[in-house]
């Protein structure tokens, strides 16, 4: 699938997709981030989610047994959404997601997703 010319601006297209990421994690993940940012570089999405741990999850990652815990619980949760959350994106951006990739981090309290496109974003001018 070929982008066509855009409807919208690289940073509009960021911000619904930012939009769409925040609901996502309300829906599936249970509970929504603090801030979202997405950034679109040639083919790619990176997506930086910061505060999406709940207090109780804050707690359990005091020590390694909860932070495992956390993370495969995460990571469970999003891999059993993550067609969902590909849909989404997808209607977005008009193009293909070929891979998906997600990471949380228990200290800093950041998620990172980076998602490949099937094709370049076009530039705006």
């Amino acid at each position: 699938m070929k982008f066509g010319t855009p409807k919208f601006t690289r940073g509009q297209i960021e911000a619904q997709i930012s939009d769409a990421v925040s609901k996502f994690e309300k829906e599936y993940m249970g509970r929504g981030p603090k801030d979202i940012k997405t950034t679109i570089i040639k083919n790619h999405i990176l997506i930086f989610i910061d505060g999406f741990l709940s207090q109780s999850e804050q707690k359990l990652a005091e020590n390694n047994q909860g932070i495992k815990l956390i993370k495969d619980m995460r990571t469970a949760l999003f891999e059993n959404a993550s067609s969902h959350l590909k849909d989404l994106i997808k209607d977005i951006v008009n193009s293909e997601i070929v891979s998906m990739h997600s990471d949380v981090s228990t200290k800093t309290g950041e998620k990172v997703m980076v998602l490949t496109l099937e094709n370049e974003f076009p530039e705006v001018k």
